[in-house]
């Protein structure tokens, strides 16, 4: 009998902090937009992408190889 008490109210402690934290959540506005974010990727750019840094320039001894030549 001792044990079943003590799972009903460990049971029913554990129900009222999940409410609780479910309460503090919709209060700071975590449930705020669900859907958004989903769609935020369609969105356009305000800003071009970044360009590719320059290649370094070639040395004069630098020869073009291909792929298979041994040096």
């Amino acid at each position: 009998m001792g044990v079943t008490l003590l799972l009903i109210v460990v049971s029913l402690a554990l129900g009222a902090a999940a409410w609780l934290l479910f309460l503090w959540a919709v209060r700071n506005d975590q449930y705020d937009d669900v859907e958004r974010p989903k769609h935020r990727m369609m969105d356009d750019d305000l800003e071009p992408p970044p360009k590719p840094p320059t290649p370094p320039a070639k040395l004069n001894d630098d020869i073009p190889r291909k792929e298979g030549d041994d040096a």
